[in-house]
């Protein structure tokens, strides 16, 4: 009977200590030797979910991993995300991450070219899950819009051009909350104050900031081109501003003629007096900076391309001067052509 109750109990320890070594491998041993990155769209289950990491890491008990996931009931909990795996990760630490939606956040950069609605859905969609039709209709939604204070046809005001930590499956109010307290930041006493000092509300200078952008990247022009505009504005001259006309045209133009300058919206600069009602594309901090900190360059009224064709302007105090820049800028082009 002794040697019966000691084989029992050899075999209860046994046993206990393969059920103990079997919680530790799924609980405290990592599973996984390199890293990976991983994006669970809707949908996914645990097939895609290995197979994914089979493609960035290696798992050193696949069979432990699929029955931790089957315990943990992950194919009916996952949630969609982005997640970072790696060497120090258990398989019940991945299943719960996977259950709890415990993401980690992907850099979203909002910068460029952001003229339309379509540029800034595309640059949203190629960063986040959200698609670019579904970005579209959020940008569209005036109850959505208005709670950050604009409709869908001044919609670049609510945009703040930066990098942001964000979660992958952000929605775009998630991303405009971002982008509002950017600007509110931004937008300190000392920089309301020159804004003021220039003329303009806060709004008024994203508008005019806005233009800049759409005449020029070359930054250490950008504050005379500002002072440009400061200086039609206080003479109530008209801003006669190409890149409003290219907004008219939603930027489809090659070149703008004459006849595209009659086009009749409170957008052309051409036809209507001060400022547009909204910006006309999300400017950078950059072309901000350069409103609030303008050159008035003694008195500019104009400029146009330089006659050295690398994307700098001339500029001048009348007309007259203008029209020489102007017609020298031709010139050079027609030689070129």
């Amino acid at each position: 009977m002794k040697t019966i109750a000691k084989l029992l109990v050899v075999l209860l320890l046994a046993i206990a200590a393969f059920v103990a070594y079997n919680w530790l491998r799924d609980n405290r041993l990592p599973n996984f030797y390199g890293n990976a990155e991983l994006f669970v769209d809707e949908g996914d289950g645990p097939d895609e979910v290995i197979e994914s990491l089979k493609t960035q890491l290696t798992i050193l008990s696949e069979k432990r991993l699929r029955k931790v996931f089957a315990q943990k009931e992950v194919a009916s909990f996952i949630k969609p995300g982005h997640y970072l795996i790696g060497s120090s990760c258990t398989s019940v630490y991945v299943a719960r991450m996977l259950n709890n939606g415990w993401q980690a956040p992907v850099r979203l950069t909002l910068a460029g070219s952001l003229r339309t609605k379509k540029e800034i859905a595309r640059k949203i969609s190629h960063q986040l899950q959200m698609d670019s039709l579904s970005v579209i209709r959020a940008l569209d939604d005036e109850k959505l819009l208005a709670a950050y204070g604009v409709t869908p046809d001044n919609v670049f005001a609510a945009f703040f051009p930066a990098s942001y930590d964000i979660y992958w499956t952000a929605s775009l109010s998630d991303v405009l909350d971002r982008c509002k307290k950017a600007s509110d930041a931004y937008w300190t006493d000392d920089n309301l104050v020159k804004a003021a000092r220039v003329g303009l509300s806060r709004k008024e200078a994203v508008v005019l900031a806005s233009i800049v952008k759409g005449e020029s990247n070359y930054k250490p022009e950008l504050p005379k081109i500002a002072g440009v505009y400061i200086n039609r504005l206080n003479r109530g001259m008209l801003l006669q501003a190409d890149p409003t006309v290219a907004y008219c045209y939603d930027y489809e133009l090659k070149r703008i003629l004459y006849r595209h300058l009659e086009f009749d919206s409170p957008y052309n600069t051409y036809k209507y007096p001060g400022l547009p009602p909204g910006p006309i594309c999300v400017p950078d901090k950059e072309y901000l900076d350069a409103v609030l900190n303008p050159d008035y360059g003694g008195g500019n009224l104009f400029f146009c391309a330089s006659k050295n064709l690398d994307g700098t302007h001339v500029f001048a105090k009348t007309a007259e001067a203008h029209g020489r820049n102007a017609r020298a800028f031709q010139a050079a082009l027609n030689n070129k052509i």
